[in-house]
C-alpha cells in the first residue's frame, strides 16, 4: 500500500444501525466517491434503494433490477458526513478528488449502552465505520 495516495476517515460510536451500515459499506466499496455521494442523496429522498445482500429476510423488491432493497435515511446522512470529511482529508494530502475510489469500507458494532429514562432495559444502536479512499496525486 502506498500511504501517500490514501485518505482515511473513522466514525466512532455513530448512532446508526450496524446492519444498515454493513449493507451500505458493501454497496459503496470499490466505487467512485463523487458517484456515491450523489447516490446516497437519492437514497435519502427515497428515489434509489440500497440493494440488500446479507440482511434481506422479509424485505420487498424495489424498482429496477436490484431485488430486495431499502432506504436507510439516517445511516445515509451519517455516511455523507463521513464522505465529506474523507474528501477534505484527500484535498489536504494533495489528491485529486475526482479520481478517488473507496478501497476500504468497514462497519463494526460498537458498545451498546442502556437508554435513559422510562425506556429502561433497551440499548442504543452504535456503529464504528472506517472508510479509506485511494487516488492519484496532483502534480505540482
Amino acid at each position: 500500500m502506498d500511504k501517500e495516495n490514501i485518505a482515511r476517515v473513522k466514525g466512532l460510536d455513530l448512532p446508526i444501525s450496524t446492519k444498515h451500515s454493513i449493507e451500505i459499506c458493501d454497496y459503496i466499496r470499490y466505487k467512485a466517491l463523487t458517484k456515491i455521494k450523489k447516490y446516497l442523496e437519492l437514497v435519502i429522498e427515497e428515489k434509489e434503494a440500497i440493494p440488500l445482500k446479507r440482511f434481506h429476510k422479509d424485505r420487498g423488491h424495489r424498482k429496477g433490477n436490484i431485488g430486495p432493497g431499502f432506504y436507510p435515511r439516517k445511516a445515509a446522512k451519517e455516511f455523507i458526513i463521513l464522505l465529506n470529511s474523507l474528501e477534505a482529508n484527500a484535498k489536504n494530502q494533495g489528491l485529486n478528488v475526482n479520481d478517488l475510489i473507496i478501497s476500504k469500507a468497514i462497519a463494526n458494532k460498537a458498545s451498546t449502552p442502556h437508554k435513559y429514562g422510562r425506556k429502561r432495559g433497551l440499548k442504543t444502536k452504535r456503529t464504528h465505520i472506517e472508510l479509506m479512499a485511494e487516488g492519484k496525486e496532483i502534480k505540482k
